[in-house]
């Protein structure tokens, strides 16, 4: 569905987007994750057309961007971060007026614009004012005006922005059900959104790709040292130099005591695992386990070791 090769973007002496290249599949639910500044509205931007690059290439559903533009827009639905809206105008009215901006017309008018104020439940105020909406629903009135043309790909940016707990978990479940028809990226700082949403991760940094592929596969291949939770009934000094001389074990430190029971956080290889270690230990030592955790790496975890400066 995307295909990209060699893309550049410079302003000036300053360079936006670095030589990136990547492939999304049709069907694809994909997270463009990146610290601000990054280049990641910059590459959506040249993605939907907005902005000529300065050199590269990309094919949107096999159209060329830059030399097919029209025929590779009628492929996109975009969302920008700030979405656009002519708060003058009612729901179903500025929809109507978005899809016949894009060559909807007659049966084919009506029921792409039903369909899409459905998928995202806006009849409840189809004829409201858009200067009257939450947050919440201007944002699902910007999805309607990206998808009533019933685009191949859905680009969205930051399309959880500025919206509460119960909002972003709304808009999830949408995108989730976009993917069944659509192919969807999405460009977010919320990534356990994206661990919970997207089914590949690309991960760019000072306009460079540094990472790609599923949320689980660069959890697997993150290098930094895991950590393994214990709360025990035993003197935390000697319960930590004990398990301090274990295989594995890089660091071990007190975090808490609470009547005799010590719980000690424990840093330990990458790619290892000393649960098993530990609980020998404990049982040659008499000391009772309550507790014996070892945490699993996050896709936050994964995005700050690739784009932390210190």
């Amino acid at each position: 569905m995307i295909e990209v090769h060699n893309l550049n973007k410079r302003y000036g002496r300053h360079t936006a987007v670095k030589d990136i290249s990547f492939e999304v599949g049709s069907g694809k639910i994909v997270g463009f994750l990146g610290p601000n500044g990054a280049g990641k509205t910059t590459t959506l931007r040249m993605l939907t057309g907005y902005l000529p690059p300065t050199s590269g290439s990309a094919q949107i559903a096999g159209y060329d961007m830059f030399r097919q533009s029209l025929k590779a827009r009628r492929h996109i639905g975009y969302m920008p971060e700030n979405v656009p809206l002519y708060d003058e105008m009612r729901v179903k009215e500025y929809i109507r007026y978005r899809a016949q901006l894009k060559g909807l017309r007659g049966k084919k008018l009506r029921s792409h614009v039903g369909e899409a104020m459905e998928l995202c439940s806006l009849h409840e105020v189809r004829r409201k004012m858009i200067k009257t909406l939450s947050k919440g629903f201007r944002q699902r009135v910007g999805l309607a005006d990206a998808l009533v043309h019933k685009p191949d790909l859905l680009i969205l940016d930051e399309p959880t922005n500025g919206l509460d707990p119960n909002q972003i978990r709304s808009i999830r479940k949408l995108i989730k059900r976009l993917g069944e028809s659509h192919t969807v990226m999405v460009s977010t700082h919320i990534l356990s959104e994206v661990e919970m949403t997207c089914d590949h991760v690309i991960i760019i940094d000072e306009g460079r790709i540094k990472a790609t592929g599923s949320p689980s596969e660069l959890v697997s291949q993150m290098r930094t040292a895991g950590k393994i939770t214990v709360e025990l009934k035993a003197d935390a000094t000697k319960a930590s130099q004990a398990l301090s001389q274990l295989a594995n074990i890089k660091k071990v430190s007190l975090d808490s005591t609470d009547e005799g029971w010590s719980t000690l956080s424990i840093l330990v290889d990458a790619h290892t695992d000393s649960r098993e270690r530990i609980a020998n230990l404990a049982s040659e030592q008499n000391w009772p386990v309550r507790t014996l955790h070892r945490h699993t790496a996050t896709l936050e975890e994964v995005f700050v070791e690739l784009t932390r400066k210190d």
